[in-house]
């Protein structure tokens, strides 16, 4: 059976309309545009790179550096990787990281230092409703406390962060709620709940299936493309919370047709490889409710301490994201999966923080394997002539006449999954008539 999922006509969010077309813009029509304009001489100055290069340098530098290596990110105006240092009597190995072609600049905090104060926070501090990563533009650790955070709570995290010493942390208030987001990308549902489709993989024992969030396969065992439809998929595997939010769905019928790509619509990105994100460069992310959307990697190694329990080991971003984008995929411009929907605060009017799931650990977790013959990124599939027109993005879904009308975005009517007390409709949304019923993700 080749099981595929069809668009239906759906009403849009005014602001998910918005936010599509302008992350269709970039995406879209740059779809075959290199980054890469390094030249020969690399060992002058740091390199022009694309991110998915500059992350393999990162990970190659990180160990080569050893202790005096304190974090990098992505610079993606000048296209290049800086690489933090901490100064010490080994000037050979910044050289060498210079050699390579990385920005080297040195700072003041260890990433040893770093990971202390985090545990720190963890210890003493780890109250609902606050979030915490290592940032390394800034070398510090980034702490951020929701609105719930009041009285008691906020002198309890104030006084931890001060506590870890001068510059070593900073401390932001955001105006929304810390919460799960329960669906996204193509809709699924089970149990009344409503979740999304973030990547189609292969399980270890070479049957179809996919990742989604971990607090929907909490929820309820089996899984349907339709409301209030025959099942397709039983959840094999499932954290929330604890390390991680993620969960592998194996379709029933082995049978299944499942390519690994994003759904815009129309049209696809095809996704090659599983790959880590890095802190600056730019992602994608597909939803139900708000369609494309696209922001910056601010974090990595993030802890997010929802009402439902802490989760650990997420990637910070200030992409949007708003109740019915949970399980959502997370995605590069060259076909590259990195992340799936987990929660946050915020939407896609005032922004907000969204945290994903690394797609690199949670089929290392699960033991899957993504991408293979769907290798070769967005290429002419979402660049070619008619990006930007009336089938840009996938036809009118993100790209055309209709994008934050009937066809762009998609549902707010989804349920609530594994949500508990305080979070509610407000996580699932409401069954409203102002959501999409299928068919803005990925195709499965």
């Amino acid at each position: 059976m080749s099981h595929k999922r069809i668009p239906k006509r759906r009403a849009a969010m005014a602001a998910g309309g918005v936010v599509a077309l302008g992350a269709a813009a970039i995406l879209l029509p740059n779809a075959n545009a290199s980054q890469d304009g390094g030249s020969s001489d690399a060992a002058a100055a740091p390199r022009t790179l694309k991110a998915a290069d500059a992350s393999d340098l990162a990970s190659q530098l990180a160990g080569m550096l050893g202790d005096a290596f304190a974090g990098s990110y992505y610079d993606t105006g000048e296209q290049q990787l800086v690489v933090n240092v901490v100064p010490g009597d080994n000037n050979q190995v910044i050289v060498e990281a210079k050699k390579a072609g990385a920005d080297v600049r040195e700072v003041d905090n260890s990433m040893g230092e770093l990971r202390g104060g985090a545990s720190t926070l963890k210890s003493e501090a780890t109250i609902p409703g606050t979030s915490w990563a290592i940032d390394p533009r800034t070398n510090k650790i980034l702490v951020t406390a929701d609105s719930t955070v009041t009285g008691e709570k906020w002198d309890k995290l104030e006084s931890t962060v001060q506590g870890l010493g001068s510059g070593m942390a900073t401390l932001e208030k955001s105006a929304g709620t810390f919460r799960t987001f329960v669906s996204g990308g193509d809709a699924i549902f089970g149990g009344g709940a409503r979740c999304s489709l973030g990547f189609n993989v292969t399980a270890g024992d070479g049957s179809p299936a996919f990742l989604t969030a971990g607090h929907c396969g909490v929820a309820t065992e089996q899984w349907s493309d339709a409301q209030d439809g025959a099942p397709i998929g039983t959840v094999d595997q499932a954290v929330f919370p604890g390390e991680g939010d993620f969960a592998l769905v194996k379709y029933d019928d082995p049978a299944t047709e499942a390519p690994s790509e994003v759904n815009l619509g129309d049209q696809t990105v095809a996704i090659g490889q599983a790959a880590e994100a890095t802190v600056g460069q730019q992602v994608f992310r597909m939803g139900s409710t708000t369609g494309l959307a696209d922001g910056q990697v601010l974090g990595l190694d993030a802890t997010v301490n929802y009402p439902e329990g802490t989760v650990t080991g997420l990637i910070q971003t200030d992409v949007c994201a708003e109740p019915g984008d949970s399980g959502g995929s997370l995605f590069t411009q060259d076909g590259q999966a990195i992340g799936l929907t987990s929660g946050g605060s915020g939407d896609c009017t005032a922004g907000g923080e969204t945290f994903f799931q690394p797609v690199t650990t949670a089929l290392e977790a699960v033991g899957a394997t993504l991408g293979g013959d769907a290798a070769g990124g967005a290429g002419d599939q979402v660049g070619g002539e008619e990006a930007g027109g009336e089938e840009a993005g996938g036809g009118d879904a993100v790209g055309g006449e209709e994008a934050g009308g009937e066809e762009a975005g998609g549902g707010a009517g989804a349920g609530d999954a594994g949500a508990g007390d305080g979070t509610g409709s407000g996580v699932g949304g409401s069954d409203d008539g102002t959501g999409a019923d299928d068919g803005s993700g990925l195709t499965g």
